[in-house]
Formats: C-alpha cells, structure tokens, sequence
C-alpha cells in the first residue's frame, strides 16, 4: 500500500487514496501510526471520492477510532490529492466532503505548483449543548483551581482536584477551552488532559486547549487531542480557541495562534464560518507492506 506521510505544524498523519486499500481502516490507522513499530503519526487519513464534493476526507486516530474532522489533516489531504493529481480545481478553489459536512479550501502554490499552504473554511462553530455534546448533569464544580480566567461562557468542571473554567465549542467534533495567565508549557497536560478528555461531561469525549493569550490578536495554545494524546497542532482546536476567545471578549476578527509546530492565521467575524490558514508539507513517501 503506498502511502504518504505530511505535516501541518507538526501535526503529522499518514494519507492513502481508498483504492489503494479497501476497509479494516482503523486496525490499520492503529498499525501505521505506532511510533516505535510503525511510521509514526497522529492519524490516518483516507480520501476517498466524493459524491458531493471533489474529495471526501476520511481521518482515523493513532487509536483507531474515526474522528469527524481536523483541520491539519484537512491541508494534508489538500495537498496529497492536488500535488497527484488526483484533484484538477479549475482555479484554486474546491471542496472537501468532511464528517463535519461540506468545506471549501482554497491553496497556494510554490513556482513548481505544488501546494504550500491552504485557507480552509472550518465551518460553523456549535455551541447548544447537544450539538458539541454535553452531558450537563455530569457537571462537577469546585477544587482548588489552575490559574484559570473566568469567562462568560465557560463551565467549571472539578478534574483531580483543580476547577477548570472550560469554554466548551465544536467544530464538527467537541473541544474544551481553557484560558489561564500561565505559560502553556508550565500546564500539566499529561495528568490533567486524559482526565478531561474522558470526563462525563463529554459523552464523546474530547480534545482539550489550554491557551494564554498573548494580544487581543495573539496567542498561545498546546492541545491534548481526542484519541491521540498531546500533539504539536489542532486545526479544529485552533478553531475553536479563535470561537472561545471572541466569545469570551478576549479578542476579535482575527487571531494568530502559536503551537509547537509554528503558527496558524485564524479569522471568526461572530457569526459566519471560522476561516483558518496555515502551512502543509510532505515529509516522505513509502510503501505499507499488506
């Protein structure tokens, strides 16, 4: 099975075009993306035809299980099926069917035409309670706080003895938003991110942003994704800390995020899609012995 590995800031998946393997996808995400018996990534992407949209977008966990969208993976997809042709846009613009419905990108080329960047449209946010979905009665307040801000649309939920001020948004799959003044890299995401992935008050669970912001337009942000664990980047994630933030009145139209694998350009005008903009490049290709 040949196959291709890219990154969007760091946040790395393995593509494959479904003809090249049909089915059994989530034993294979899981073998494939074993960083010590595999290739190593935070998921398995596999695009596949479309019957409304140029390309449809599967994405498959290092744990197997399927999630509904991500942002990163989507340029990674982009740039796969533009770069083989197996998308001819008329311009520079198309459609990805995603599990969070139909979203328009549009890419940047180098001088050889191969893709560098995309502006993704990253849909509406969701913010009722059974659309992100939350189990509301699973709330638990109190505990002894991590440096957190208080916001307006946040919900205090108790994780191992610290109050977390969480500001829940789904872009097609669930996040939870925590500001605090403290730089990230001082949070102690390994302990406290499997905790509120698996909380009740997230019956799908979910990814989990911790954010400081550093300007009304400017911040930083590490991310402990659904599935996978911390990763270097979340284009969903970044999505949704552009909603909470403006919700939040902690910015405005525009934000550019810094994580560990370098910077995004986000764009939310309050009522419209989130619009999000970053690098896509290929690492290396390969063959997945079947």
């Amino acid at each position: 099975m040949e196959f291709a590995k890219l990154h969007g800031t760091g946040n790395d998946f393995v593509v494959i075009d479904a003809p090249s393997r049909g089915g059994a996808y989530a034993d294979r995400a899981r073998a494939i993306c074993d960083r010590h018996f595999g290739v190593g990534a935070d998921g398995l992407i596999v695009a596949e035809p479309s019957p409304v949209a140029a390309v449809r977008m599967r994405i498959f966990n290092a744990d197997g299980s399927e999630a509904e969208m991500s942002g990163n993976g989507m340029r990674c997809l982009v740039k796969y099926v533009v770069d083989r042709g197996l998308v001819r846009p008329a311009g520079d613009a198309f459609d990805v069917e995603t599990g969070a419905g139909v979203l328009g990108v549009r890419v940047e080329r180098d001088a050889g035409g191969r893709v560098t960047r995309v502006r993704q449209d990253m849909g509406m946010p969701r913010l009722a309670p059974e659309e992100i979905p939350l189990a509301l009665e699973a709330i638990a307040a109190g505990g002894s706080g991590e440096r957190a801000i208080t916001c307006a649309h946040a919900i205090d939920v108790a994780v191992d003895g610290a109050r977390l001020a969480v500001t829940p948004v789904s872009m097609g799959n669930p996040h939870a938003v925590l500001f605090q003044e403290a730089p990230v890299e001082a949070y102690p995401l390994e302990r406290l991110g499997p905790l509120v992935e698996h909380h009740p008050l997230f019956p799908k669970r979910t990814n989990f942003e911790v954010v400081r912001m550093l300007g009304r337009d400017r911040a930083e942000m590490r991310v402990w994704e659904r599935g996978v664990g911390e990763t270097l980047s979340c284009g969903s994630g970044a999505s949704a800390v552009m909603v909470a933030a403006r919700l939040n009145d902690l910015a405005d139209g525009a934000l550019r995020l810094r994580v560990p694998g370098g910077e995004l350009d986000l764009e939310w005008d309050g009522a419209g899609a989130v619009v999000l903009t970053g690098p896509v490049v290929e690492v290396f290709r390969g063959v997945w012995p079947d």
